[in-house]
């Protein structure tokens, strides 16, 4: 498993498409074995769930993100998770890894 996460200084990055870096989360054995901080391609509609899926991504935590994007992640394989809070990757791994990590709603509305 494979876990992409917006962010912007460490921490969940409001707007998914704009955000300036993915903390990138290697899981195997339920334990993370490999973290990595990616710089984002520049903002073009429908290139981040091409892009991360060719980087071995299988799931995405965001906090929001559009019902298009979803659609094109779910073209590509990969899982979406939307209305997580606003808090560390680290912190959010940790919860989705230990099935403590709890999502409100997807908070984008285009």
């Amino acid at each position: 498993m494979k876990i992409a996460i917006p962010v912007n200084n460490g921490i969940l990055a409001e707007h998914f498409g704009h955000c300036p870096h993915f903390d990138l989360y290697t899981i195997e054995n339920n334990l993370v074995t490999q973290t990595e901080l990616v710089e984002a391609p520049p903002h073009e509609p429908g290139l981040l769930p091409r892009w991360l899926s060719e980087k071995g991504v299988t799931d995405v935590i965001a906090g929001g993100m559009g019902q298009r994007a979803i659609e094109i992640f779910k073209s590509h394989h990969v899982n979406v998770f939307t209305g997580a809070p606003k808090i560390s990757s680290q912190e959010l791994v940790t919860g989705f890894m230990d099935k403590t990590l709890t999502f409100s709603v997807n908070y984008c509305d285009h």
